[in-house]
């Protein structure tokens, strides 16, 4: 993040600057990052290099980074057991419903949070719609992967070639109409977690005949928006979103 963004922010949310900083600095690395350089760790967080010398000695003698003899830096041991702590803790539960209720409280939907499982996709979690009529599944149904969005969506980002899988990838959304049941149409967006590894695809679900133009649009703005929220609760990176043209039922939406 730049620095004016990032003191922006700090000062806004009422954070305190040097820790904000700081941070930034621990954030500069990447999974493919052994170590980095100091003239590296500043370019990437835009500060001087005396700024930033003083930030890695303090991280360093609390265990948060590592001096290596060549002077370029590595995370430290004190990182690790943070680690350790936050997955000793977490639950993607935690996240993941409050994601679906407000789903399905703002699109009157069904919403739910599908993972593959071998040849198949399982309903991982569900919030159904408010609705009498709607689309109902249970919490570990197994179902197609190669019919309804989120089966599509899970395919696509585990690398399946081909259309439509291509466009997918392109747009990080796919709607369907009746494509696994006549009556029902899907709009699913994928999560990624940390290492931009699929953490698992969520999307909402009802009768074909609520999904109009004007609500598609709606639940599909919605569900980016969730989306990627999920993959920043979750370590993960949000793609940057290629589509941002207004979706409609054209024969690009695949339907049986």
């Amino acid at each position: 993040m730049p620095r004016e963004a990032l003191d922006s922010e700090a000062r806004e949310e009422g954070g305190v600057i040097a820790v904000e900083r700081a941070l930034a600095v621990l954030d500069a690395f990447t999974p493919d990052d052994r170590s980095l350089s100091l003239a590296e760790l500043a370019r990437r967080v835009d500060l001087s290099k005396p700024t930033v010398l003083r930030f890695t000695r303090s991280l360093a003698r609390a265990g948060y980074l590592v001096r290596n003899d060549d002077a370029t830096f590595r995370l430290g041991p004190k990182l690790a057991r943070l680690g350790t702590l936050y997955q000793a803790g977490f639950r993607i539960e935690d996240y993941v419903q409050p994601a679906l209720r407000r789903l399905a409280q703002e699109t009157g939907e069904s919403a739910a949070f599908y993972v593959r499982e071998g040849d198949m996709r399982v309903c991982l979690f569900r919030v159904d719609s408010p609705q009498s009529i709607g689309h109902h599944a249970r919490t570990g149904d197994l179902l197609p992967l190669d019919r309804g969005a989120p089966g599509r969506v899970l395919l696509a980002f585990c690398g399946e070639p081909g259309e439509p899988y291509d466009q997918i990838r392109r747009d990080l959304f796919h709607i369907t109409f009746g494509e696994r049941d006549p009556q029902v149409a899907a709009i699913a967006c994928p999560v990624f977690s940390y290492g931009q590894q699929v953490a698992g695809v969520i999307g909402v679900a009802g009768p074909t005949s609520r999904f109009d133009e004007e609500a598609v649009a709606h639940h599909l703005e919605l569900l980016r928006s969730i989306s990627t929220e999920l993959t920043r609760q979750l370590g993960g990176t949000p793609l940057s979103q290629a589509s941002t043209h207004r979706p409609s039922t054209s024969p690009r939406v695949r339907a049986d």
